[in-house]
């Protein structure tokens, strides 16, 4: 199972030199991670982790949603239900059930991720197998014992210079607080991510809602919720969130007049608004996060396109996250015209765009990053985080929005030990895509250099206000 030193470069071998050239300056340049889903907990309380199959598959929804499609039921992987209903208890028993079914992840970034945990962090070369599955579950157990295991020292070990967790505007904060109050130099910064109590079709929305305002003790008025948030913003940024995060179904934004949106926030607060009035009111919602980006100086991230919990049953019984959500089509230029209306030709302000429709690379996001002052892209992600999806990002927006027009990567997850792996990957691909533009003589090799380490860290730093 040993990786291969020159994986994911070119196979032409003057390509390939220069790729390896680019790869040996950005290797090991820090990591910034300014979005993921890590556990703040994890760095607040540094408890080792539990077992191979707590840290490898029941967290990890790229892992056990595989599974499922070959007809594994996610109660045997341990996976939590909603209701409390009865599930695997037994670690050795998930991970032998994840050994049996390893051939699924062939040619995947789910192996590619996995293999260099197990190689550079338990020093393991032995491909998973039934075979050897329980000699490497007590191989990794007993590694997992030691203080260098903790999630603090893998930070360090890692490498990373800065790490963000995404939180709800209910969140509050404790985890964070106790990390600054730790004395730990690590740096841990939240993100504020309001959709619990923006998306009027999001299940418990009314609940939230009503805890939203006993936690801002603002009035149960528009302004009053709009105050909310800008309160809770503050709270946030006070504990060193940099960004916000924004999880909609689409990219539709609008911009309504103050007495119509009034109006609207009252019938959806009132749980009486229909489908399109819903839809308008998180429309709405996001151009008023932009002007509060404005005002606050917070990055604004748009994640649109995904059609949440597509697997009604499994939401049912197992809730969010589980490997159900699906990507749809996605418009961007006549969606977020009302938005950048407002916002869009300021330079101070910084929106970023993912999409998890890669058609609109090209016709659209490239376009719009590569004109409005306000816009950056983000790398490819959730489905296309791969050495190929990385590739088409580049080859698809280089030309029509630069470099410069995007913020380097994310890896965007909640295996920690697949930090680093995603960032040698999105390393590789990069410097690879750099090769091949010094190869055939439209980068100089100096500038080749200078962009990969842009791309490896500079601009996620300067993209977040990191």
């Amino acid at each position: 199972m040993a990786l291969d030193p020159d994986r994911l470069f070119p196979s032409e071998q003057t390509t390939r030199a220069i790729a390896r050239q680019l790869f040996s300056t950005v290797e090991h340049l820090p990591i910034v991670s300014p979005h993921g889903h890590t556990e703040p907990a994890w760095y607040a309380e540094n408890a080792a982790f539990a077992d191979p199959a707590a840290l490898f598959v029941i967290p990890d929804h790229y892992i056990f949603r595989m599974l499922y499609s070959q007809g594994v039921p996610l109660e045997a992987l341990g996976v939590p239900r909603t209701d409390g209903g009865a599930v695997e208890t037994d670690a050795r028993a998930i991970w032998r059930l994840f050994a049996r079914h390893y051939s699924l992840f062939r040619a995947t970034p789910s192996r590619l991720w996995f293999e260099h945990a197990m190689q550079t962090v338990f020093g393991i070369e032995e491909r998973l197998s039934a075979a050897n599955a329980d000699a490497l579950y007590d191989r990794i157990a007993e590694t997992l014992g030691r203080e260098d295991m903790r999630p603090r020292a893998l930070y360090e070990r890692f490498g990373i210079e800065v790490i963000a967790t995404t939180d709800s505007a209910l969140d509050d904060l404790k985890h964070h607080d106790a990390v600054r109050a730790s004395g730990w130099k690590g740096r841990v910064v939240p993100t504020y991510r309001p959709d619990a109590v923006v998306d009027p079709d999001r299940p418990g929305f009314a609940e939230a809602l009503a805890r939203f305002f006993e936690l801002t003790g603002m009035d149960e008025t528009y302004q009053g919720y709009l105050a909310g948030h800008r309160a809770r913003r503050a709270y946030f940024k006070a504990r060193g969130a940099t960004a916000t995060d924004h999880g909609h179904p689409s990219a539709l934004t609008a911009d309504l007049a103050p007495g119509d949106a009034e109006r609207l926030f009252d019938k959806v607060r009132q749980g009486v608004a229909d489908a399109g009035e819903r839809e308008l009111f998180r429309a709405q919602m996001l151009t008023e996060m932009a002007r509060m980006s404005q005002e606050d100086g917070l990055v604004m991230q748009i994640h649109p396109g995904s059609v949440r919990n597509h697997n009604g049953p499994l939401f049912e019984r197992f809730g969010f996250d589980k490997g159900a959500d699906i990507p749809s089509r996605t418009d961007y230029v006549h969606a977020l015209k009302p938005l950048l209306g407002a916002v869009g030709n300021d330079p101070s302000v910084t929106i970023i765009l993912f999409t998890l429709d890669e058609t609109a690379y090209s016709r659209e996001l490239a376009p719009l990053a590569g004109h409005y002052p306000a816009l950056r892209l983000g790398p490819a992600w959730w489905f296309f985080d791969s050495a190929d999806g990385m590739k088409r990002f580049r080859e698809t927006t280089t030309e029509t929005a630069g470099f410069y027009n995007t913020v380097g990567f994310n890896d965007d997850t909640r295996a920690f030990l697949s930090i680093p792996a995603r960032h040698d990957v999105s390393r590789r691909v990069d410097c690879a895509y750099l090769a091949g533009l010094v190869r055939d003589g439209r980068l100089d090799e100096d500038e080749a250099h200078e962009v990969a380490q842009d791309l490896a860290y500079r601009l996620a730093k300067q993209a977040y206000r990191l």
